[in-house]
């Protein structure tokens, strides 16, 4: 049979910023003859990622993500259904995730790396597994309770740094319902700053295209700040760490403003912002939800009962078509998108 795929083009190089020309679409043909363990399955949508543009190097920099090759098929986090079927673990019908899927219409799998996933967690909207019931979910909840330290009572202040991407928008409202008395969100434009506030409940949000950060903290974080969910990186992070209280700690999930730039994993600190942490015994932890899947069952469960109570509500940016994943990777990498990125592949 016949299905299109996406394939890296060219890379952008270390210190490169992404385009669509990077990725090129092309058809290919795909056997129905499945071989034993094997599962063929029909694509219905895709993730685009910040993590994705460490795999464009031919070296991302650290040894849990493998580097896309050139003219292969790039993969990254998928949903589908089981159209055939010859691993006992699915049958046809079912729906299915991996962390490995292929940018393709359709692919055979091993059923071994997929995961049978229950549409009824989601109330049917399959896209949340790949966001607020899938690995992102995870990534901000667990990093939350693991790095954080949130007590409720405690009076604590919580900012959050791409509060308005996929993670980000899961992890305030985490440490909202954990107990912190104010969760202030730092986004890129003024829709996403009332989407923060208005659909997630954070308490206030700053505007890092148009405000002065700095004086927005003081005046949004009167008590100083306790816990920073850091997905950025770069300025806004020295900017945070510098109001933060004595014993406070950083969640360091993410450096997406560092992601074009040839220097290590974690990014260095400017020598200011090193004593800062030191002086204020501010623990800065490096958080890899992948070191906490023991935990993922119990952690999607919660994750799956906060959504569908309306507790937790998903943002999601929806770009329809295969052909569409090159520009809506670009997009998420410089913002584009409020919550999480998704492309529809098909019904």
């Amino acid at each position: 049979m016949q299905v299109t795929r996406v394939v890296l083009n060219s890379r952008p190089g270390n210190n490169g910023a992404p385009v669509a020309e990077n990725f090129r679409l092309e058809e290919a043909t795909l056997s129905a003859d499945l071989a034993d363990g094997d599962v063929l399955v029909r694509t219905l949508c895709l993730s685009v990622d910040p993590y994705m543009r460490c795999r464009m190097n031919e070296d991302t920099g650290v040894d849990y993500v493998t580097p896309w090759q050139l003219s292969e098929c790039v993969d990254g986090g998928g949903v589908g259904v089981v159209e055939s079927s010859r691993c006992g673990l699915c049958v046809e019908g079912d729906v299915v995730t991996s962390f490995n899927w292929p940018w393709q219409t359709r692919a055979v799998i091993k059923g071994s790396v997929l995961q049978k996933v229950d549409p009824k967690l989601v109330d049917g909207h399959l896209s949340y597994f790949l966001g607020a019931v899938g690995i992102t979910g995870l990534t901000a909840l667990l990093g939350v309770r693991e790095k954080g330290h949130v007590t409720k009572g405690a009076n604590q202040t919580m900012v959050v740094s791409g509060a308005a991407g996929a993670c980000g928008s899961i992890a305030g409202q985490i440490g909202r319902l954990d107990g912190c008395v104010r969760v202030v969100g730092i986004c890129g434009s003024d829709e996403k700053c009332k989407a923060l506030v208005d659909d997630l409940g954070f308490s206030a949000a700053i505007n890092y295209r148009q405000e002065d950060v700095p004086a927005r903290l003081t005046e949004c974080c009167p008590d100083g700040i306790d816990v920073y969910f850091d997905n950025v990186g770069g300025s806004i992070s020295d900017a945070v760490i510098t109001q933060m209280n004595s014993g406070s700690h950083v969640i360091l999930c993410g450096q997406i403003s560092q992601y074009n730039k040839d220097v290590p994993y974690p990014p260095p600190l400017s020598e200011e912002t090193k004593e800062t942490l030191r002086r204020k015994n501010i623990t800065r932890e490096r958080f890899t939800v992948l070191n906490y899947m023991n935990q993922a069952e119990a952690a999607l469960c919660e994750l799956s009962q906060r959504v569908q109570s309306g507790q937790i509500n998903v943002l999601e940016t929806v770009v329809n078509g295969i052909e569409n994943m090159g520009d809506a990777f670009c997009s998420m990498m410089t913002g584009g998108n409020i919550g999480k990125q998704i492309i529809k592949i098909s019904e």
